[in-house]
C-alpha cells in the first residue's frame, strides 16, 4: 500500500498534489510519502510483534537523512555498508546501538570510527577482514562485537545481480569455512562473536529459499552453540520483495514474520532485520517531463527529461516501474505504444520498452512508481547533469530535503592546474 492516488483528476501524493511540486522543485525529482514510510515501518514492527527484534533499515535503499530520521522516529535502527552510511545514520538520530555494519571491504578507518561510535555489530565477510578487525580493535582497546556473515549457496533475488547468496557470489564466508572461522574469532583478542548473518538476495518474491537459507544458518548457530560460542543474534538479512506492477504479489510480512518464527522457535535468538526496499520503494516516485515524441521506422520514443544517471534501476536490473501521468487520463483517452527514454547518451537510458500507456503530449509531466528505493541513492552527475533533488512530503506540506545543486556547486571540487592555460 502507499499513499500516491488521484483526487480530481490530479496525482496527489498523501495531501499535495504532485504537480505543484513539479512547478516549485523542478523536473526530475524524487518525492517520498511519510505516510507510507511509517506504514511500512509498522506493518513489519507488528509482524515480528512478540519477538526479539531489531529492525535495522538498509540505508543503502535510501539514504537521504529526512528518510532516515523518519524512520529513527519509528525506533528502527540501521543497516549500513560504509562509514558514509555510518554518519548518515547518526545524523539522522538513529542511536549507535542499533546499528549494524555490513558489507565485503570495510576499512581500518572504518572500523575504527564504527568502534568509537559503538555500534551493535560487524557483519565480518572474510577471514582477512575479521583478522584486521582484530587488530583495529585490540589498538582501541575495544571489543567487537561480530557475526560472521555466511553464504548459504542458496540462491534468490530477483534478477541475478541482486541474488547474493550462491557459492560464486563476492558476499559472505563459504560455508564449509564458517566454523573454522569462528573457531579463529574466539582466539583472536578483542573479537566477540555474538551471532550468524545471512543475506541471500533482493527483491525475493518467494519464501521458500529464504526458509531454506534460514534453516542452515540456524542449524550452523546451534552447532556453534555446542562448540562453546555465545551465539545470541541471527541476522537474516533483508531482500523481501515489493510489487512493482499489477500482478506482483510478493510474500506479506507476516507471512514472512511468521517463517521466521517457525525456524526460530524456543532457540532464543535475538532477531536482525535488515528491510530496506519494503519499507521504502513504493513510499517515493520520480517525477519527469516529457520533452519530445521521437518516430522511428519500427517503434515511437518518448524522450523524457529524466536519464539513468537519475533512476539506474532499468538499465542496470532491466527493472519495471509503472508510469502514470500526473493529470489523470480521460475516459475514451488514446493509448499509444512507447519507448521511453533520457537524454543520455548511451543505449542503456531506457526506461521502458513497448510500453502500452496513456498519450502522451510534449510538456505533460509523469511519475515513475516505486522509486523510493535504490532510485535518488544510486543518482549521478553523468552527461554533467544536475543531482536529481529529493521532497518529503507529510499530510498537507512538504520539504525539499536534498535541493538541485549548481553546477558551480558540483564542480566545485575540481581544478584546472597551474600549469594548463585556459581560454574562454
Amino acid at each position: 500500500m502507499h499513499h500516491f492516488h488521484y483526487s480530481g483528476g490530479r496525482l496527489f501524493c498523501e495531501g499535495v498534489d504532485l504537480a505543484e511540486i513539479a512547478s516549485a522543485v523542478g523536473t526530475p525529482c524524487y518525492v517520498y510519502s511519510s505516510a507510507t514510510l511509517v506504514r511500512h515501518a509498522r506493518v513489519i514492527a507488528d509482524a515480528f510483534s512478540g519477538q526479539d527484534v531489531l529492525i535495522a533499515f538498509s540505508v543503502k535503499a535510501n539514504g537521504n537523512l529526512a528518510v532516515l530520521a523518519t524512520l529513527a522516529q519509528e525506533g528502527c535502527g540501521a543497516d549500513v555498508v560504509s562509514g558514509g552510511e555510518l554518519v548518515r545514520a547518526r545524523r539522522a538520530g538513529i542511536p549507535a546501538s542499533k546499528i549494524v555494519f555490513s558489507g565485503v571491504g570495510k576499512t581500518a578507518a572504518e572500523m575504527d570510527y564504527a568502534l568509537w561510535e559503538g555500534i551493535h555489530q560487524f557483519n565480518v565477510e572474510s577471514a582477512a577482514e575479521l583478522r584486521l578487525l582484530s587488530q583495529v580493535a585490540s589498538a582501541k582497546g575495544k571489543t567487537a562485537k561480530i557475526a560472521l556473515r555466511v553464504n548459504p549457496d542458496v540462491a534468490a533475488g530477483g534478477h541475478p545481480n541482486i541474488s547474493t547468496g550462491k557459492a560464486g557470489d563476492k558476499f559472505g564466508v563459504p560455508w564449509a569455512e564458517a566454523e573454522a572461522l569462528y573457531a579463529e574469532a574466539a582466539r583472536l583478542p578483542c573479537i566477540e562473536a555474538v551471532g550468524v548473518d545471512v543475506h541471500i538476495g533482493s527483491q525475493i518474491g518467494d519464501l521458500v529459499p529464504m526458509r531454506a537459507a534460514f534453516e542452515k544458518v540456524v542449524a550452523l548457530a546451534l552447532r556453534l552453540r555446542e562448540q562453546g560460542h555465545d551465539i545470541r543474534r541471527i541476522d537474516v538479512g533483508g531482500g523481501l520483495g515489493i510489487p512493482y506492477k499489477e500482478g506482483d504479489a510478493p510474500p506479506p510480512p507476516t507471512a514472512y514474520a511468521a517463517m521466521i518464527a517457525d525456524v526460530t522457535k524456543g532457540l532464543g535468538f535475538e532477531l536482525i532485520l535488515e528491510p530496506g526496499r519494503v519499507i521504502a520503494g513504493n513510499a517515493g516516485v520520480m517525477l519527469t517531463t516529457a520533452l519530445y515524441e521521437k518516430q522511428a521506422p519500427d517503434r515511437t520514443f518518448l524522450i523524457v527529461d529524466a536519464g539513468m544517471n537519475d533512476l539506474i534501476r532499468p538499465a542496470l536490473y532491466g527493472a519495471h516501474h509503472d508510469i502514470l501521468p500526473l493529470a489523470e487520463p480521460a475516459a475514451g483517452q488514446g493509448r499509444r505504444t512507447y519507448d521511453v527514454v533520457g537524454p543520455i547518451c548511451e543505449s542503456t537510458d531506457k526506461f521502458a520498452t513497448a510500453r502500452e500507456m496513456p498519450e502522451v503530449k510534449a510538456g505533460d509531466r509523469l511519475a515513475f512508481m516505486s522509486a523510493g528505493a535504490y532510485g535518488a541513492v544510486l543518482s549521478s552527475s553523468y552527461n554533467a547533469r544536475y543531482l536529481v533533488p529529493e521532497v518529503l512530503v507529510d499530510g498537507d506540506r512538504y520539504e525539499i530535503v536534498r535541493r538541485r545543486p549548481t553546477f558551480d556547486e558540483m564542480v566545485g571540487l575540481e581544478k584546472v592546474p597551474d600549469w594548463l592555460t585556459m581560454t574562454a
